[in-house]
């Protein structure tokens, strides 16, 4: 196996417990819920009409995606340790090919290059780590998601 980071710690055991328990509080989990069901816009427009501001849909939206932008955070910085994340967080890489038609617009849009970086690189480094343990199986889930 390759290797992606050094041996997990208690720690990060701890912190991908507490990042589950997050994912528990009740608003987020309804946030999640309605993104997986409801949230599989491809263009700024179909997202215009799906989360006008002020909304219901647009909170949730954003729920979601500054968590994973939080966890991508942590994993990109290195203070929580990959592989043991990606052993049970492939909701990330969900939330992420839900949304990476977006980025490239939405970077434009606020003049921010930054915006969703850490969740961008931290679903591209799970993609490389999935890959060299089970190739093809980002391929195939990449197209169940996406449709």
């Amino acid at each position: 196996m390759k290797t992606f980071a050094p041996t997990a710690t208690f720690d990060d055991v701890n912190l991908v417990l507490k990042l589950y328990d997050m994912r528990r509080e009740p608003r987020l989990r309804d946030a999640r819920a309605w993104f997986a069901a409801s949230f599989k816009v491809k263009t700024m427009e179909e997202f215009a009409a799906l989360c006008p501001p002020g909304s219901e849909a647009n909170a949730s939206f954003r729920m979601v995606t500054s968590y994973w932008e939080m966890v991508g955070s942590f994993l990109t910085s290195g203070v929580l340790n990959a592989v043991l994340f990606y052993q049970s967080g492939r909701e990330l890489l969900f939330a992420w090919e839900r949304v990476k038609d977006l980025a490239p617009t939405l970077r434009q849009n606020n003049k921010n290059p930054l915006e969703w970086k850490n969740f961008e690189q931290a679903a591209e480094a799970y993609i490389s780590w999935w890959s060299a343990q089970a190739p093809g199986a980002h391929e195939a889930f990449s197209k169940r998601v996406r449709g």
